[in-house]
């Protein structure tokens, strides 16, 4: 292959260099974590070099001692990161460097606001630990070879920054991936062995592999007027030889007893492990022993990841079997309402070479993750119960995630459901602050139901119809508008004892004197309401399964009630925005139910002229669409016989 088929020259993806301008402009006052996420790269590809070699030794091509070698160069200006990791292909080279190749990323540019402050803690969200060399390089150029692969296999790739790089193929005599940081005018700072030494010291002593630097040996004299030592140092043709020195613990950060780290340790594991660049909210940390022996050392970020909706996206707890990683995304270990959480889960029990078709089938692995989620669980309640605030600002971040918890996790629905937040007609207000205990300790006398209502927002939930009866008569409703809580209360049906009701299905029955005496009323009136009743039904036909008086509205005309046993109508609104071709049609029809009491269904009752009547009924048909924040199949209709009742009323 000639040496011009070998180089390329190749443009960033948009994305790229729209990231490399914000990681320049918008972290450049934390610039010191360049060398931080480098190393955690470096560390990443070691682990994974030493899970394959566990079923092919010959990866290791003589040479098993994992390591990070960092150096700098004062004359040419440069920081060189090297490890002997697993290496990469050219194709990876530029899959990986060239693209970013994650579900999401339009939407994460899409946030970012131009504020500095604000975009950088996006970035970190995002975690894009390469490109943060160039805040303080201009020149960056990175030579790999994947471990296993010959020598002439190597990839050398070069950048600016300025959204070119040229990639080439080499040869390269030792695995691993090497990158040299042409560092830009005025970071002489980082060309200064004591300051790498205390950067490493502060954000990757953790790391468990050597972090290795040279250490110049200076021959000293016990007597400065020696001259037989100045003879023999000026005899001595062969200069001091330099020495290589550890300056990390090497030491698996998990491994350690919880007194002995400090919470500045755990923040920098945690940054390593997520590659966040933000504290973690919470952690823990715990071992658990018997026949199935792991450590935990789990986390929960401040902030929700930008993938946190992509069913795709990666698992965020690593599995280590004795401290050999095994594989960094193991869904069996964390269910998926837990996705948010990062950290690593050590095994001791399960066998190194372990694969990934085995832990599908291993149930030591199943008790493990039982126990990593009760242990996450208990994290949780400790939060909720000691530090409100703290717990607060974890529901406004990952609550709605939690919400799946009933819905995927049968076995420990209750204790989720304790952690569950609600909007609730209590607090007037559409902060989700209000548990499931906190209901039931307001719950009036003789009332044994949890009451709830379901709508898009929480606007429309807060005005919905199906309160009036509930604010009247005081009752507490639960006010769910997030898309997840159709699923969630259809898996969570009951709580302490009480059964999870919705005031918008079948029949009221508020189990109070005054209901039924209201009751009672309701049918010696309906006897008056006869003749309108089945007028109605003759104009609305198929579109409803029933007309009945309402015992729950007090100053709305009319509402829509969905069967007790069918689909609310705000779940066929959202199932049929998702593609499901949801509507009336595929679900039970609803019951509309009408207010004597109001004046516009008064008017029904003396209405004479067929044609009105029917234009009228419709509109109370509409409006009790729209007040569920549903759809018209004719707007232009409906303000047609709005506006004609309109004229009528002024002649």
């Amino acid at each position: 292959m000639s040496a011009e088929a070998k180089k390329q020259t190749l443009g960033f993806e948009t994305e790229v260099k729209h990231l490399l301008h914000l990681m320049i402009h918008s972290l450049y006052s934390n610039k010191e974590i360049f060398l931080r996420e480098l190393i955690s790269n470096g560390s990443d590809a070691a682990d994974k070099l030493r899970f394959e070699a566990l079923s092919n030794d010959s990866l290791y091509e003589g040479d098993s001692e994992l390591k990070i070698r960092l150096a700098f160069d004062k004359e040419n200006r440069t920081i060189t990161i090297a490890d002997n990791g697993i290496g990469m292909t050219r194709d990876e080279v530029q899959e990986h460097i060239g693209t970013i190749a994650k579900s999401g990323t339009k939407q994460f540019f899409e946030k970012l606001t131009g504020e500095q402050a604000k975009d950088s803690e996006l970035i970190g969200q995002f975690g894009v630990g390469f490109y943060s060399s160039f805040i303080v390089a201009d020149r960056v150029t990175l030579t790999t070879r994947k471990a296993g692969a010959s020598k002439d296999e190597g990839a050398r790739w070069e950048s600016s920054g300025e959204g070119e790089y040229t990639l080439e193929t080499i040869s390269k005599e030792q695995r691993g991936t090497e990158i040299v940081l042409h560092l830009k005018a005025g970071e002489d700072e980082f060309l200064d062995g004591y300051r790498l030494r205390s950067i490493v010291r502060k954000f990757s002593d953790h790391i468990s592999i050597p972090i290795i630097m040279t250490k110049e040996v200076v021959p000293s004299y016990k007597d400065e007027d020696d001259k037989e030592g100045e003879e023999a140092e000026a005899k001595d043709e062969t200069p001091p030889q330099p020495e290589d020195e550890t300056i990390n613990s090497a030491s698996a950060l998990w491994t350690k007893a919880r007194q002995d780290i400090k919470d500045e340790d755990y923040n920098e594991f945690y940054k390593h492990v997520s590659h966040d660049w933000q504290d973690p909210l919470v952690h823990v940390h715990s071992k658990v022993e018997g026949t199935n022996e792991f450590t935990l050392l789990l986390y929960v970020p401040s902030r929700a990841p930008f993938d946190l909706w992509d069913r795709n996206a990666k698992h965020g707890v690593k599995l280590y079997v004795r401290k050999i990683f095994i594989m960094d995304d193991a869904e069996q270990l964390m269910p998926r309402y837990l996705r948010f959480i990062r950290g690593i889960i050590d095994a001791g029990s399960l066998p190194l070479n372990v694969s990934r078709e085995i832990l599908q089938q291993s149930k030591q692995l199943s008790t493990i993750k039982s126990g990593a989620v009760k242990k996450v669980l208990g994290m949780l309640e400790g939060v909720a119960k000691n530090e409100p605030e703290k717990y607060e600002a974890f529901w406004k971040e990952f609550g709605q995630v939690i919400k799946e918890g009933p819905i995927e996790d049968h076995g420990n629905k209750e204790r989720i459901a304790k952690l569950l937040r609600f909007a609730s007609t209590h607090t007037n207000t559409d902060k989700q602050d209000v548990t499931l205990e906190d209901y039931v300790s307001r719950m009036q006398e003789g009332q044994d139901k949890i009451y709830y209502v379901t709508a898009e927002s929480y606007a429309a939930a807060k005005n919905s119809p199906h309160l009036e009866i509930f604010r009247k008569k005081g009752i507490e409703v639960l006010l769910l508008s997030d898309r997840i809580d159709e699923w969630l209360i259809s898996h969570l049906d009951e709580f302490d004892g009480k059964h999870l009701q919705s005031v918008a299905k079948g029949d009221l029955d508020l189990k109070t004197p005054e209901d039924e005496e209201a009751k009672k009323e309701l049918e010696e009136t309906a006897k008056d309401f006869e003749s309108v009743i089945t007028q109605i039904k003759e104009v609305l036909g198929d579109k409803v399964s029933e007309v009945k008086l309402s015992q729950r509205l007090t100053d709305s005309p009319a509402c829509l009630v969905a069967d007790v046993y069918g689909m609310s109508l705000n779940m066929e609104r959202i199932m049929k925005d998702a593609g499901q071709g949801m509507g009336f049609g595929m679900n039970k029809k609803p019951i509309f139910e009408i207010n004597p009491g109001h004046t516009l269904v008064a008017r029904l009752k003396e209405e004479q002229d067929d044609a009105r009547f029917a234009d009228l009924t419709n509109i109370l048909f509409d409006q009790a669409i729209l007040s569920e924040g549903g759809q018209l199949d004719d707007p232009a209709a409906f303000v047609h016989k709005l506006n004609g009742l309109l004229q009528g009323l002024l002649k």
